[in-house]
């Protein structure tokens, strides 16, 4: 305990009358003095700013603590060193020292010998916070390769918190909102105060517990879904430091790194960092914003169901402007060869065509199929059961109307190509020699002859009728005018 400084000093004792006159060495003074400080004031407690921090090979600090008008010097030896906390002795940082005022003789400067350090304002309990996260730290009980994923999909959610605390409510409202169907169990226990941190660590091993069918009287909202617990959440609304205490405590800690279920931790606000932030799988800012991460998932999911129709047209649309494409690009190709090539080219191509598009309709269906079950499965574990039926109409009704617009512009090209086809056959040669006219070509070359003056008399010709052909000799030639 540090003693009470006198109000005054005697010095009639200290040097006597007939001593006043005296002269003192350099040693003794200084020895006279060192005792007076010893004696006098002794352990005190000083606050200020550290400066000119050095660590000797020794093992020993020395250093200055100062404030605007003034400052002392320090030395803290290696003895006292190994119970103190050397990440504390830093220059520029304000601390609260308790040490011995003394006197370095070989100097005839009064220091201050430090015994212990804390930090200015934080005191005991940041100390000793430092202290644990160092040691669990080593340990590796922060190690990132440890740390598990969320579930994406998570049924069930383990809650360990104050029952009548604002954190329970945040997360109930921001559950009930974005994940209906989670279900919840609460393993309520005190969050601050005497006895909380044991009341906090066996609330997470009672959910674990609990998790395995061994454990009883939790309170679930609401009672259904699977027997597994998929993800634990430790909160509280924020405070001081001292409110915040309880999270701090080795048994939670240690609670945390052995539970078998993913932990987020969610302790105070955006701000405030305990150790079982540390500890813990997740770390989040808030109680809400702990249980947004957790239904991230399901969010995210109703909102790709809410998308799916939309998507769905917008593929059909970009099939049929393809495929509109496609034909016109055949029909340019048909203009451009002998029509009857051509037509037998674009009857096999369609028949390849059509094979194609049943086999792909096939597929298609068998993949649409397989997704749609899957994603009602995973719809299930949510149970957006009304969205599900709404969506499922909205997809058989848009199949309908695809299949019917398919069909009648399968139709509408078909017709078209049987017009076309008539016409072609208008303008075929065949079909000219069917309404009664000839082709006369010379026997020997096959040149047509196309008036009378290209033959000669003797001259053999063959004439193409609509069926067979006939071959005769020249034997006069008539000219007409």
């Amino acid at each position: 305990m540090a003693k009470p400084l006198k109000s005054q000093w005697n010095f009639g004792e200290l040097f006597p009358p007939e001593t006043l006159r005296r002269v003192f060495t350099v040693s003794e003074l200084t020895t006279t003095v060192k005792r007076l400080l010893e004696k006098e004031i002794g352990l005190v407690w000083v606050t200020g700013e550290i400066s000119n921090l050095r660590a000797q090979s020794s093992g020993h600090f020395y250093f200055s603590i100062k404030d605007a008008a003034a400052q002392l010097s320090c030395v803290l030896f290696r003895g006292e060193a190994q119970s103190i906390d050397r990440q504390l002795l830093q220059d520029g940082r304000k601390v609260v020292l308790h040490g011995e005022l003394t006197v370095y003789e070989a100097r005839g400067q009064y220091q201050l010998r430090v015994i212990n350090v804390e930090l200015q304002g934080i005191g005991a309990l940041q100390a000793a916070f430092e202290r644990l996260k160092q040691k669990l730290q080593a340990e590796g009980l922060f190690a990132q390769e440890r740390k598990r994923p969320l579930p994406r999909y998570p049924q069930r959610l383990g809650v360990v918190t104050s029952p009548t605390g604002a954190a329970w409510r945040d997360v109930l409202h921001v559950v009930r909102r974005r994940q209906p169907g989670l279900e919840i169990i609460l393993a309520g226990c005190r969050v601050q105060g005497a006895g909380a941190a044991e009341e906090i660590a066996g609330a997470i091993r009672l959910l674990n517990e609990w998790a395995v069918g061994s454990a009883t009287g939790l309170m679930a909202l609401p009672v259904s879904g699977p027997s597994k617990l998929d993800v634990v959440l430790v909160t509280r609304g924020g405070g001081s430091l001292e409110d915040l205490w309880a999270f701090n405590e080795e048994i939670v800690a240690r609670a945390i790194f052995d539970s078998a279920v993913p932990v987020v931790s969610a302790v105070g606000h955006e701000i405030d960092f305990t150790i079982s932030d540390f500890v813990a799988d997740v770390r989040a800012a808030t109680p809400s914003a702990a249980a947004e991460i957790i239904t991230e998932g399901a969010m995210a999911s109703r909102q790709f169901i809410a998308e799916a129709a939309g998507r769905l047209q917008q593929l059909a649309r970009q099939r049929l402007e393809w495929d509109l494409g496609e034909w016109r690009q055949l029909a340019q190709r048909l203009a451009r060869v002998h029509p009857r090539r051509s037509l037998q080219e674009k009857w096999q191509r369609l028949d390849d065509l059509l094979t194609g598009l049943v086999r792909g309709a096939k597929r298609g269906w068998r993949d649409g199929q397989a997704n749609w079950l899957t994603l009602q499965q995973r719809l299930l574990r949510v149970r957006p059961a009304q969205i599900v039926a709404q969506r499922a109409e909205r997809f058989l009704q848009a199949r309908r109307k695809l299949q019917s617009q398919a069909r009648l512009g399968w139709e509408q090209w078909q017709t078209r190509l049987q017009l076309m086809e008539g016409r072609l056959r208008l303008l075929s040669p065949v079909n000219v020699l069917e309404r009664g006219y000839s082709i006369t070509s010379d026997a020997a070359s096959g040149k047509v002859i196309r008036s009378a003056g290209e033959v000669r008399s003797g001259q053999r010709l063959k004439t193409r009728l609509k069926t067979g052909e006939i071959c005769s000799v020249v034997e006069r030639e008539e000219h007409g005018h």
